[in-house]
């Protein structure tokens, strides 16, 4: 039975992780947790013994300006609440003799020898200490007290409560403490969740033939869609440097250079797949600078010619007015927008053309798409910036996508502080119109 148990604990040593990090995590959060409230408490003495010191020395600055003390302390009582059992003492034939007192006026003229007094006045420094009374904390302190000379003409004994402080303090704890218990409880419920502590040993075979089909998948994914784009890029880069070798044409090098630019773009478009996430959690990065639109246009559809060819359809460009105006967008993200709009109109036309506008309204550049293809519904329209969302009919069962790339592309425009709008009609075609709002020029 016990060579059972640790067979299985062997083979399935995530089960002793999870058992680990049951105590580990808690362990750790509740040393933190208590380092947390030591280190609070030695900022919290400390504040307040430098705020006693402080009270100590707004009352020497009063003082030293009224010749009846008594009375000074009366006033000062009124308006200074924290401060307890304030005391002034004068130094008289080796002894220290109260002059004045908040709480105890009926033993003025008596004797009072403290250690810490005579600590203070031979010093010429306060004197500061955490004390406890009737269970409740005070910092005590002893300061002398100076005259317009800087003489010592008397001593201040005074006691400062802790007790607004502490309430802070306590307040803090128990929150911290609540918090801690939460965590501990989630972490372990996690845990447990996570590990099938007690049903582990009946889905032990289910999940490892999963964890299997899981690397198989990875391993899958990671070789269909990496290695033949860093082959393809792999050979289009040693054929343009041996361009002289090979006896290229310029056309030809056009070509490579056009081949090798869409690669580039097909291995970034791997990667935009993961903007998904970036964009919900706002780590997707826009580089906007002032762009001409036009120069980026042409050199996508130079791009996507090709792909427009092979299905035997005319991608057309035109340019109205003047369209050599800036806009603030990321070059890169418009062109990836660009290829994403284009490359869905070619998809989705099977005769006719597609024909990318660009012009001036108001202050904006206007850029249209406009196809011949299928289009859709109204009803379809109204999901097409919608996440994984892709239309399903007989006209597009045979189109390949992930429903991602047009949400994607509509984030993108308004991260760049654009709009985009869609128009379409079924079996007449759709009109994709992208707008930007041009720099205006300073006279």
């Amino acid at each position: 039975m016990k060579s059972s148990r640790w067979s299985f604990l062997k083979d399935n040593k995530q089960v002793i992780y999870s058992i680990a990090l049951m105590v580990i995590i808690p362990g750790v959060l509740i040393f933190n947790t208590w380092l947390f409230s030591d280190y609070y408490q030695e900022i919290a003495d400390m504040s307040l013994q430098n705020k006693a010191i402080g009270i100590g020395q707004a009352f020497n600055a009063g003082v030293v300006e009224t010749e009846d003390i008594q009375l000074f302390v009366d006033d000062w009582q009124k308006f200074n609440e924290e401060t307890k059992d304030l005391e002034v003492l004068s130094y008289e034939g080796g002894s220290f003799k109260k002059i004045a007192s908040m709480n105890d006026k009926e033993n003025i003229g008596e004797i009072e020898n403290n250690y810490n007094y005579f600590l203070s006045w031979n010093a010429d420094n306060p004197v500061a200490q955490k004390i406890t009374e009737d269970d409740k904390i005070y910092w005590s302190i002893v300061m002398p007290l100076k005259n317009t000379e800087g003489e010592n003409f008397a001593l201040l004994s005074m006691k400062l409560s802790a007790d607004v402080i502490n309430t802070k303090l306590a307040t803090i704890l128990s929150k911290s403490y609540g918090i801690l218990l939460l965590g501990v409880i989630l972490i372990v419920l996690l845990l447990l969740v996570n590990s099938r502590l007690f049903e582990y040993s009946i889905l032990y075979n289910k999940i490892k033939e999963v964890d299997e089909m899981k690397d198989e998948f990875i391993s899958m994914t990671s070789h269909e869609l990496r290695t033949p784009v860093t082959v393809i890029k792999g050979y289009v880069q040693m054929m343009i440097e041996e361009a002289k070798d090979l006896n290229i044409k310029k056309e030809g090098m056009e070509y490579l250079s056009i081949i090798n630019t869409s690669t580039e773009r097909l291995g970034n478009l791997i990667e935009d797949l993961l903007d998904v996430s970036r964009i919900e959690q706002g780590r997707f990065k826009i580089d906007l600078k002032e762009t001409n639109a036009k120069p980026v246009i042409e050199e996508t559809i130079k791009e996507m010619s090709f792909q427009a060819k092979e299905k035997g359809l005319s991608l057309n460009f035109e340019a109205i007015e003047n369209t050599n105006d800036l806009i603030n967008v990321d070059e890169d993200k418009l062109k990836q927008v660009l290829i994403n709009i284009i490359g869905n109109s070619i998809k989705y036309t099977n005769e006719g053309s597609v024909d990318v506008k660009i012009s001036n309204k108001e202050d904006n550049l206007v850029i249209s798409i406009k196809d011949t293809g299928i289009g859709m519904s109204a009803k379809e329209r109204e999901h097409l910036f919608e996440k994984f969302y892709r239309i399903k009919n007989k006209k597009t069962q045979d189109v390949v996508g992930t429903g991602l790339g047009l949400w994607i592309t509509k984030q993108i425009v308004e991260m760049m502080k654009g709009s985009i709008f869609v128009d379409s009609i079924e079996e007449v075609g759709t009109q994709v119109t992208i707008q930007f709002p041009l720099i205006k020029k300073t006279k």
